[in-house]
């Protein structure tokens, strides 16, 4: 939403709304743009800003007090989705990246490589790269990127947001089952993506990894458009040659194409630029300025993101919150910093996780963490660690998390706190009390 009120702006509209618990750097973000914020839903604020469209989110539901007041006022409302499609996609190139994990980090990898070899597209991202100053653009070019996510539009319309998006190009990384509070089980999620699959024209381009079963199956049902596979034995493949594939080639039909250095690391987020590098080809770019421009590419904001170092700790921030991105984030760490102890913060904070979807052998995700904290887990977690061997904590209370790091850590550790939500600043509230112990 705060990608879609940039763009709006940037549209020469008057954009202002309504939020609770907004937290950086999304709302970094609208303030520098000059977005008045109303902390809060209050009715009244809404009638107050006399709105010719009030633009809502999926987050608000039946009886919130802004959303009766819109209602009852005959307000023009619409999801933040049908907006895009309605003012922004129609006239675009559409590259959509979907999927359960990765989407935000390849959407900003894909944005990178065309605004850097000259494309000037636009761009709608779940998150801000640190190459661009915002999470959203409109780009004077001819594309427009966009992280197609599939949770539901709005109150009033319950289809997946990216049954909206109509995609030229589209990227589905992965697919596991995710969002417990509105699918009842991968089944219900792969039915969702089968219907994006049908609004992709038989020109259309849809790039996949070839060893995902739920995504195979999606694409058996029923699929118009030429599919391009990526992964091992697939005609797209990448092959780090550094541990932390901080360095790794790219081949396609199993000819050595191109060798990416670049300041990110992990396997994932290796698979997330291939992707991005082959829908990169679909509209123009060569292979060889597409590996090239990458060197310059500089991560995403709660992606591994080193928040500081204090007294030789290194914090980190992550936005992992579904077991395999936790997997995935604690496996791409482990390898850069080799026999370093790193000492884990997993916030339970998602719909899915606190209510326990994913809990089953959870344990098994986090075995390459040395030490671990369980913030707000639910409280029949406990037994999925019964055999767990590393140190564990559950807790609770912000301010003892910090105490136990600090108490904890020492010279070279690496604290890595997952979370997807603002988590009480704990980054900033940990790196000054390292600083003064």
């Amino acid at each position: 939403m705060a990608g879609i009120a940039g763009l709006a702006k940037e549209m020469g509209h008057v954009v202002a709304g309504c939020d609770a618990n907004a937290y950086p750097p999304m709302s970094d973000a609208l303030i520098e743009l000059g977005i008045d914020i109303c902390e809060g839903y209050d009715s009244q604020a809404l009638l107050t800003f006399k709105p010719d469209l009030v633009i809502v989110g999926n987050a608000l539901s039946r009886g919130n007090s802004c959303i009766e007041t819109l209602l009852s006022a005959k307000l023009p409302f619409t999801s933040g989705p049908q907006w895009l499609a309605d003012y922004v996609l129609r006239q675009r190139t559409v590259l959509a990246v979907a999927g359960t994990h990765g989407k935000t980090t390849t959407a900003s990898i894909l944005s990178w490589i065309l605004n850097a070899t000259g494309n000037n597209p636009g761009y709608l991202i779940g998150g801000i790269a640190n190459n661009f100053a915002r999470s959203a653009a409109l780009g004077t070019g001819s594309y427009f990127v966009i992280e197609a996510d599939e949770y539901d539009s709005a109150f009033f319309d319950k289809r997946p947001k990216f049954l909206h998006y109509y995609p030229q190009v589209l990227i589905a990384n992965n697919l596991e089952f995710d969002h417990a509070d509105i699918y009842s089980d991968l089944s219900a999620i792969e039915l969702q993506f089968q219907y994006l699959l049908r609004t992709i024209s038989s020109q259309g381009e849809i790039i996949v990894p070839q060893a995902d079963s739920a995504l195979s199956r999606c694409i058996q049902q029923g699929c118009w458009s030429k599919v391009t596979y990526f992964g091992d034995g697939a005609e797209w493949s990448a092959e780090g040659l550094a541990a932390d594939a901080s360095e790794f080639v790219i081949y396609r039909e199993k000819q050595k194409l191109a060798t990416v250095h670049w300041p990110m690391f992990g396997s994932h987020n290796m698979n997330n630029a291939l992707a991005a590098i082959i829908a990169a080809t679909k509209v123009g770019v060569s292979i060889a300025d597409a590996a090239a421009c990458l060197k310059d590419f500089q991560g995403i904001k709660r992606r591994l993101e080193v928040r500081g170092v204090a007294n030789g700790v290194t914090v980190y921030d992550d936005f992992a919150h579904h077991p395999t991105a936790i997997a995935k984030t604690i496996e791409a760490l482990r390898r850069r910093v080799g026999q370093q102890r790193i000492l884990a913060v997993i916030h339970f904070a998602s719909n899915s996780m606190s209510a326990g979807a994913h809990l089953t052998g959870i344990a098994k995700t986090i075995v390459q963490a040395d030490w671990i904290i369980c913030a707000n887990a639910p409280s029949f977690i406990s037994h999925e660690f019964s055999d767990y061997q590393q140190p564990l904590k559950m807790v609770n209370d912000t301010e003892t998390i910090i105490k136990l790091i600090v108490e904890e850590a020492r010279p070279s550790d690496h604290v890595l706190i997952m979370s997807n939500k603002g988590f009480d600043n704990i980054h900033e509230k940990l790196l000054l009390r390292l600083n003064n112990n």
